[in-house]
């Protein structure tokens, strides 16, 4: 076991402990992380996915994140959860609100969700160099 997983079950511990209402929330990376290699991080980009998540977990989700490859949100949840994603009116309802955003097309990623997923398509050599 790492460090920061020891310390991020001290925190979560802490948090029980305090009673407080996010110490069994998901970690959240910085919301730059979802957005796809080669396109620029912008403020625009950056309000989209927020406003995207912030639908999502409004209709329940929990383990997910939204992955912006510029035209396209890329949808990742729990591969239990992919067929609420895809059932209606779920699925219509998703698109229409992400197509407000800005999206042109509303993907789901059917390998489910994955921390680090935007770096796969990265050469080990490219992931050795944003170390």
């Amino acid at each position: 076991m790492t460090t920061l997983m020891i310390f991020g079950q001290a925190i979560r511990q802490l948090s029980r402990e305090m009673n407080l209402t996010t110490s069994e929330q998901p970690a959240s990376p910085c919301l730059a992380s979802r957005i796809a290699y080669g396109l620029q991080i912008t403020e625009q980009r950056l309000r989209q996915i927020d406003r995207a998540e912030e639908y999502l977990r409004s209709l329940g989700f929990i383990e997910f994140r939204v992955r912006h490859h510029d035209t396209i949100a890329r949808i990742e949840v729990n591969p239990k959860e992919i067929a609420k994603v895809t059932t209606e009116p779920t699925r219509s309802e998703i698109v229409q609100k992400l197509k407000s955003l800005g999206f042109k097309f509303v993907t789901v990623d059917l390998q489910g969700f994955r921390s680090g997923s935007l770096n796969e398509p990265l050469t080990e050599e490219e992931k050795r160099k944003s170390l």
